[in-house]
């Protein structure tokens, strides 16, 4: 290290052991402005060649140490200074980032690399119009082969530049709406975080194209085995997405093929993650007949795997059982009707306007005229915009209906819990909930059910339950406390779902273990405007139906509503913003789906598998990077 790096090493950590001696006594982020004082020292250092190379060194050390002393303040005192936290990783940041600049300005200038990002483009850009409601579903399994093409035939860094930039297309295609629920703050701090997450998504591409090409180097007895089993890797891979605080398992690429029924029926025996492996291993082959000569047979894969999915899927649907909404005889199916008021998203939260809100919602539901005969009333999540015990009126509303029909009534809306704490101010956790009266419901008292799955950075900063720190950050996100209970409720065996959480599949699995065998899925997709992610996240729900032999009732606030029965036939599917009342009678699930048992398996197989693979991938490199850099001592 240099002289000044020293300097600066020595001073930093000064600075963070008298803060930490000082001890602010403040709540929460506190600012003490002396620590930004090296911060500014420090950044001219890094976009200077120079500079940089003999401080890189220091400039580690220092964000090490510093987030010990972050760590440190946090741990004995309960909160963390907000400079001290910007010079943790600001600095560090911007250093990457002026890495980031180098290595793009470097491909931008290389015509190979040009080369390669349209090629690489191509593939996710078609793959992106795959996804249900778009038409090119069937060409999943070809649509990768110029992709896989530039991670054989191209140098590392080319192949990874060129899977970034390609994922970014890909991934703000698949999520441009999202612009639509980030509307909390002024447009181009939404752009910019819109464009940290699609970066994020698009890590996933460059880890995945970073192992492929790892893959192709390591030998076991002459074979590349490792590719062989990449589909695996890559189905683990989407499985990450499925777990913890971050679980986003939105855009899986078996999803491509949501637009035929027969070709999506062998979910029940392979699942989601089955068809992402069929899909990945269809385009490896094809990629194999296009660049080795040996494998030139393989360009039929594709034809074989949608043959084969299309006669399974037949016969299958040809089963009397199979028709749609068939009613097994001996069943007795409940007649389920569902409201879509269509309420604009600029009001639905608007004190101004909750009372034509709920007038709207309740003056359907009276215009209905077989409400009598209704065994269950959807309302869509949040169809009271409030938490629901403020309106005692709203609540007598919903008794009265419920009683003078003879029905049970479900109905989203918020609630809280206030729970006292000795010494201290009482805590409040806020829900997203759902509610159910019975016709009783004078005499019962009703139920509640807590959202589980919260939507990262929208109902919750994920990991906020372990660093209590983390809600004292606002970027206009709900504070909501997820639910930990499935129910099942009576008469007829059903399980109530609030948003994308009925997308998880353990989640399905588990309430059907508990002798669910109807989902009742409500949700409120106005965040997403006309868009397609109201088709998405349909398409997303059907795959679970299929996968589990689940009938669903969907009710949206503005679309996409819908009936769907266990093989996934769709019914009475509403348009966007159509304001309708939809009701049929639903049969319950009496079909056992080999997925359903094994799901839970398969799924945590494939992430050991994933770690497996990856540590296969990574421990070498490592190993020959630290022989490298032994070497390169004994040579001085």
């Amino acid at each position: 290290m240099s002289l000044f790096s020293k300097v600066f090493l020595l001073t930093q950590i000064g600075l963070q052991a008298l803060v930490a001696f000082l001890n602010p006594n403040t709540e929460g982020l506190y600012t003490y402005a002396p620590q930004i004082l090296p911060f500014i020292g420090v950044i001219p250092f890094l976009f200077f060649k120079k500079g940089r190379s003999s401080f890189i060194r220091g400039l580690y050390i220092f964000s090490i140490v510093s987030f010990a002393f972050l760590a440190l303040d946090y741990t004995i005192n309960g909160h963390i200074g907000i400079i001290q936290l910007a010079i943790t990783f600001v600095p560090l940041f911007l250093l990457w980032l002026v890495y980031f600049v180098k290595w793009n300005y470097r491909h931008l200038k290389s015509k190979d690399s040009l080369g390669a990002l349209g090629l690489a483009s191509v593939s996710w850009v078609l793959y992106a119009l795959a996804f249900p409601p778009l038409p090119l579903g069937v060409g999943a399994l070809i649509f990768l082969v110029p992709w896989f093409i530039v991670l054989q035939k191209k140098k590392p860094s080319v192949a990874l530049f060129a899977t970034f930039w390609s994922g970014v297309i890909y991934n703000a295609i698949n999520y441009y709406w999202i612009y639509n629920v980030m509307k909390v703050g002024p447009a181009g701090f939404i752009l910019l975080g819109l464009f940290l997450l699609i970066a994020y998504f698009s890590a996933y591409n460059v880890l995945a194209a970073f192992v492929f090409i790892q893959a192709q180097k390591v030998k076991i007895k002459g074979h590349s085995i490792l590719v062989w089993l990449f589909p695996f890797f890559y189905a683990g891979l989407e499985m990450t997405r499925t777990k913890g605080d971050f679980s986003f398992p939105w855009s899986h690429l078996g999803y491509a093929l949501g637009n035929h029924l027969s070709l999506i029926q062998a979910l029940s025996w392979i699942g989601i993650f089955g068809y992402t492996a069929l899909i990945i291993t269809s385009n490896i082959l094809v990629t194999k007949a296009f660049t080795e000569k040996k494998y030139r047979y393989f360009i039929f894969t594709p034809v074989v795997i949608i043959l084969c999915l299309w006669i399974q899927g037949t016969i299958v649907l040809s089963a009397k059982t199979a028709q749609p909404f068939y009613e097994d005889p001996s069943e007795k199916s409940p007649m389920i009707a569902m409201v879509q008021p269509s309420i604009p998203q600029t009001k639905k939260w608007s004190k101004a306007y909750f009372d034509s809100i709920t007038t709207k919602t309740w003056s359907i539901v009276d215009e209905f005229p077989t409400l009598h005969e209704v065994d269950l009333l959807v309302l869509a999540e949040t169809a009271i915009p409030d938490i629901l015990k403020r309106h005692p009126d709203q609540i007598r509303h919903i008794r009265k209906v419920a009683s003078e029909n003879g029905l049970n009534l479900i109905v989203g809306a918020l609630d809280y819990d206030k729970i006292k704490r000795e010494g201290k101010a009482p805590l409040f956790k806020l829900y997203n909930s759902a509610f159910l009266f019975y016709p009783d419901s004078h005499n019962k008292k009703n139920e509640r059910y807590i959202k589980q799955h919260l939507v990262p950075f929208s109902e919750r900063i994920p990991f906020d339950d372990v660093f209590p720190i983390l809600n004292y950050v606002d970027f206009g996100e709900g504070d909501f406390t997820p639910g930990t209970e499935t129910p099942v409720y009576k008469p007829f065996d059903w399980t109530p779902y609030i948003c994308y959480e009925a997308i998880f599949g353990d989640q399905i699995r588990r309430a059907i273990r508990n002798g669910s065998r109807i989902m009742v899925n409500i949700t409120n997709d106005g965040w997403f405007g006309k868009s397609t992610a109201p088709g998405q996240h349909l398409n997303l729900i059907r795959y679970r139906a299929i996968e589990n032999g689940y009938p669903v009732a969907r009710n949206a606030n503005s679309g996409i509503s819908v009936f769907i029965d266990q093989y996934g036939h769709l019914d009475q599917q509403t348009g966007l913003f159509e304001e309708k009342i939809i009701a049929r009678k639903m049969p319950l699930r009496t079909r056992d789906t080999l997925y359903t048992h094994i799901g839970d398996v398969v799924e945590i197989g494939l992430l050991v598998f994933f770690a497996i693979y990856l540590l296969y991938i990574l421990i070498p490199l490592i190993l020959d990077k630290l022989r490298y850099r032994k070497n390169k001592k004994s040579e001085r």
